[in-house]
C-alpha cells in the first residue's frame, strides 16, 4: 500500500514537472516566429547568466531541510522557520544589490540599453528562490495535487503572457484595439519574455505566501548552522553543473564578440539555444527517469542482484535513449518544424552532438549510484567540478576557432568526461558489471545509420521510406540483441 501510494505521488510530482518543461518548450516556436536568431540569442544568454544565480540565491538549502525536517532530535517548524527565514533575507539582499544597481549589471553584462532586463529577471530568481522552501513542504506534507497545481498555474501564467505579447501583440502591431494601443509596447521586445517569467514567478509565491506568513521566522544558531554547513557542498555542485549546463551560451558571446560582433554573435549563440532544443525527448526522458530511478535504485540495495539489476536498468535506459535518438535525427526534417524560421536551421548539424552528449549525461546520472549507495557524495561534487573545468577549457579552446559548433562539441567532452571519471572511480568502490559494448553499440549505430543519409541525401518519398527502413533495422537490431530480455519482459 506504502508503495502504491508513493509510486502515485511521484506520477504527480514527475507529471507537473515534466509537463511544464514540455508546455514551456511549445513557446520555442513562438519565439522563433517573431525573433531573429540574434534577438532570440538575447533570450538564451539571459536565460543562462539567471541559472548562476537561481543556484546562488537557493545555496543548497532545499535539500537541507528535507534532511533535517525528518530528524526526529530536531524541531521541524525551527528547521522550516529558519530556511524560510535564510531565503528571505538572502533574496532581499540579493534584489537591494541587483535591483539598485541594475545600470550597472547591465552594462557589465552586455545590455546597457536594457538595465530593466537585470531588474525583471532578478525579480523573477528571487520570487523562485522564495518559493523553493515552501513547494518542498508540500512534498513533504504529501500534497502531490496542491504542489502540482501550484507547478501549473506558474506555467499558464508563462505561456499566457508570452502568447498574450508576442505571439499575438508582435504579429499584429496595426491592429486598432485597446490592447495594442494602451497596453503592448513594441520597444519592448525579447523582453516580453522575461516580464512572462517575474509575473509567472511572482503568482506563484503569491500563491505560497501562506507558508511565510504562518510559519515562526526566527534565527537560531543550533538549526541555522548545521543547515549550511549541509547545504554549502551542495551548492558547489549545483554552481558546477550549472557551468557544465549554461556556461557555454555565455562564453559564445563573450568570445565571439570580439571577432565577429555584437549581432554575429547573438545570432549564433541564437541558433545554438534554438538548436539545442531539438533534444527536447532525450531531455525529457531523462527528467521522468531521475524521477523514478533514485528511490528505486536505493530499493533494491540490498537485494543479492542488486548490482544485475543496475547493469539491466543501464542497459534498457541506452536503448531508450539511443531510440529517440536516431526516430530524430532520420526525421530530423519534420522535428526542425519545431523552430518557425528557416535562418536557424543552419545549426541543425549539431543536434546528433547535443544528441550523444545529452544520452552521456544519462550515463553519468545511472552511474551515480556508486557514490549515492556507498555514501561518498563529495565524490559527486568531484565529478561536477571535472566536468565544469572541461567546460570551461574546451568552450575557451574551441569556440573560437568553430563557433558554436566548438560549444557542441564542449558539450559532448564535457559529459562524457564526467561520464569516464564516475565510472572509474565506480567499478572501484562498487563494481557493477556493465555491458559496454551494448552501451556503446547503440548510439554508435545510431549515428551510423544517420551519417549515411546525410552521405546519400536521398529526396522526397524515397527518402523518407529509405529513412523508415533505416529507422526499423535499428528496432530490429534491438529485437534481436535483446530477444532474450524482452521474452522475460513479456512474461
Amino acid at each position: 500500500m506504502a508503495l502504491k501510494k508513493l509510486a502515485g505521488q511521484t506520477a504527480v510530482y514527475g507529471l507537473s514537472s515534466i509537463l511544464g518543461r514540455f508546455l514551456n518548450y511549445l513557446l520555442v516556436p513562438i519565439h522563433t516566429a517573431v525573433f531573429v536568431p540574434a534577438e532570440y540569442g538575447v533570450v538564451t544568454d539571459v536565460y543562462a547568466l539567471s541559472a548562476f544565480g537561481a543556484v546562488l540565491l537557493t545555496f543548497g538549502i532545499e535539500t537541507a531541510y528535507f534532511k533535517y525536517v525528518n530528524d526526529e532530535q530536531v524541531n521541524s517548524e525551527k528547521v522550516l522557520g529558519n530556511a524560510l527565514l535564510f531565503l528571505l533575507s538572502t533574496t532581499v539582499i540579493f534584489w537591494l544589490i541587483s535591483v539598485g544597481n541594475s545600470e550597472a549589471f547591465a552594462g557589465w553584462l552586455g545590455y546597457a540599453d536594457h538595465p530593466e532586463y537585470i531588474v525583471w529577471m532578478s525579480l523573477a530568481i528571487g520570487f523562485d528562490a522564495l518559493s523553493a522552501i515552501p513547494m518542498a513542504k508540500l512534498r513533504k506534507d504529501e500534497k502531490p495535487v496542491k504542489f502540482a497545481a501550484i507547478n501549473l498555474v506558474n506555467i499558464a501564467v508563462n505561456i499566457l503572457v508570452n502568447v498574450l505579447f508576442i505571439g499575438y501583440a508582435m504579429n499584429n502591431q496595426d491592429a486598432d484595439n485597446w490592447f495594442i494601443r494602451e497596453v503592448f509596447n513594441p520597444e519592448i521586445g525579447v523582453g516580453y519574455v522575461f516580464l512572462a517569467n517575474m509575473f509567472a514567478s511572482g503568482v506563484k509565491w503569491l500563491l505560497l505566501l501562506p507558508s511565510y506568513i504562518k510559519a515562526k521566522l526566527r534565527f537560531n544558531a543550533e538549526i541555522i548552522k548545521p543547515l549550511l554547513v549541509y547545504a554549502g557542498p551542495l551548492m558547489i555542485a549545483g554552481f558546477a553543473g550549472i557551468i557544465n549546463e549554461t556556461l557555454d551560451r555565455r562564453l559564445i558571446r563573450v568570445i565571439l564578440v570580439p571577432k565577429i560582433g555584437e549581432t554575429a554573435a547573438l545570432a549564433q549563440l541564437g541558433i545554438y539555444g534554438a538548436c539545442y532544443k531539438l533534444s527536447i525527448l532525450i531531455t525529457l526522458f531523462i527528467q521522468a527517469f531521475r524521477y523514478a530511478a533514485e528511490p528505486f535504485f536505493f530499493s533494491r540495495f540490498k537485494e543479492s542482484d542488486s548490482k544485475k539489476t543496475y547493469a539491466l536498468v543501464m542497459n534498457w535506459f541506452t536503448i531508450v535513449v539511443s531510440l529517440m535518438m536516431v526516430m530524430v535525427l532520420l526525421y530530423i526534417d519534420l522535428f526542425k518544424l519545431f523552430i518557425s524560421d528557416q535562418a536557424y536551421w543552419v545549426g541543425l548539424h549539431i543536434v546528433p552532438i547535443l544528441m550523444i552528449a545529452n544520452i552521456a549525461l544519462g550515463w553519468n546520472y545511472n552511474l551515480s549510484i556508486w557514490y549515492k549507495l556507498t555514501n561518498r557524495t563529495q565524490y559527486g561534487m568531484y565529478i561536477m567540478i571535472v566536468g565544469a573545468l572541461l567546460t570551461i577549457g574546451l568552450n575557451i579552446l574551441l569556440i573560437p576557432v568553430m563557433g558554436y559548433s566548438g560549444a557542441a562539441w564542449a558539450t559532448l567532452g564535457s559529459y562524457l568526461g564526467m561520464t569516464l571519471v564516475s565510472y572509474i572511480w565506480g567499478q572501484k568502490y562498487f563494481h557493477v558489471n556493465y555491458d559496454l559494448l551494448r552501451m556503446l553499440g547503440y548510439p554508435i549505430l545510431g549515428i551510423l545509420l544517420y551519417i549515411v543519409t546525410q552521405y546519400l541525401k536521398l529526396d522526397g518519398w524515397i527518402k523518407w521510406i529509405f529513412h523508415t527502413f533505416l529507422f526499423l533495422t535499428f528496432i530490429a537490431a534491438i529485437a534481436v540483441t535483446e530477444r532474450k530480455q524482452i521474452k522475460q519482459l513479456l512474461r
